[in-house]
């Protein structure tokens, strides 16, 4: 059975002959009438166009995600307003993580980015002006005086106040998580 991004994929591939228009057409569409939500836009597509609710479903979910703010964007957000210097450690994190494996989704939020492979197994938060958190998931493994006990889906935190913190012991914790993210 296909994944949901495998129908997904089919569905946009199969748009312009189903549906008369391209996902970009209907984008510019969604885009046009200003519609803000989910429900909103499916239901002007069906009525105004006649699209069944799985296009008109797909073009709304592609829709609003088009309209989010960009990864980039929310990054750049964590290390402004007196954290910039800070702004280092995270891409430090940020290039030593990707070098873990192909699989590794680096996901921003609004106050942190996740670090993930099947789950989440790192956590990169700006905590003050001074300092960077990074959260990493090593349930079972004891607490250090650096590696401290955190709590929730992370276990451990080290504070991190220049690049010079992202070491080889800190590397090899990270490693250690991404393998663990896998089970």
């Amino acid at each position: 059975m296909a994944t949901p991004e495998e129908q997904a994929a089919a569905m946009i591939a199969n748009m312009a002959e189903k549906t008369g228009k391209s996902l970009e057409a209907w984008l510019e569409i969604a885009k046009a009438s200003n519609l803000s939500k989910h429900g909103e836009i499916v239901k002007m597509l069906k009525s105004d166009h006649a699209m069944t609710h799985g296009f008109a479903n797909l073009v709304a979910h592609h829709a609003l995600r088009a309209a989010e703010v960009s990864s980039d964007d929310l990054v750049s957000a964590q290390y402004a307003g007196g954290k910039e210097a800070l702004r280092p450690i995270y891409d430090t994190l940020e290039a030593y993580v990707k070098t873990l494996g192909k699989d590794v989704e680096i996901a921003p939020k609004k106050t942190s980015v996740s670090i993930r492979r099947n789950k989440q197994f790192a956590l990169i938060q700006p905590a003050s002006r001074t300092r960077v958190d990074l959260g990493i998931n090593l349930k079972g493994t004891a607490p250090t005086d650096r590696l401290e006990a955190w709590g929730g889906m992370i276990s451990h935190r080290v504070r991190l106040q220049s690049t010079a913190d992202v070491d080889s012991e800190l590397k090899a914790w990270l490693k250690d998580a991404y393998q663990r993210g896998v089970k």
